[in-house]
């Protein structure tokens, strides 16, 4: 029986505040000679990191990958767009999704799954301000009660 091992190298915590998503889709992404072993180290960014089709495929773009440091001269280019590796059936759902005003495909965790390195895409929609202001009172309510409760039972 094989264990299903994931750790987490990299993670959008923005995304959340930005917008609200309503499901997730775990891709592969094709990496190129250094790249690994930069996500592996932790050198990898997807605060500003969107996806998108392009003939048929989906990439992800603006995704910043920091140049492996004993790479040398087979370093690549830190913001490249990576290919996604998703079946055909769930690139045309996804594009469905993205022609819906408001939309969008936002990568939310990079991890390594039994070895190989995979994306978490949500399918979110943009929150207005009033939505995340809104969001920002109720997470204070929520702290405001939970440290009253503490300190009650101290």
């Amino acid at each position: 029986m094989k264990k299903h091992h994931s750790k987490v190298l990299s993670q959008n915590r923005k995304a959340s505040h930005d917008y609200s998503i309503e499901d997730t889709i775990e891709a592969g992404i094709v990496l190129k000679g250094t790249e690994i072993k930069s996500i592996r180290r932790g050198s990898a960014n997807l605060q500003d990191a969107f996806c998108r089709d392009f003939k048929g495929e989906m990439y992800v773009y603006n995704m910043h990958v920091a140049p492996y440091e004993e790479g040398n001269r087979f370093n690549h280019d830190p913001l490249r767009h990576r290919k996604l590796l998703l079946h055909k059936k769930e690139i045309d759902k996804l594009i469905g999704y993205l022609h819906n005003p408001g939309h969008a495909l936002i990568p939310l965790r990079l991890y390594i799954k039994n070895g190989v390195c995979k994306v978490l895409i949500g399918l979110a929609k943009g929150k207005k301000k009033y939505d995340k202001r809104e969001d920002l009172k109720q997470k204070q309510m929520k702290r405001d009660i939970d440290r009253a409760l503490k300190e009650r039972n101290m």
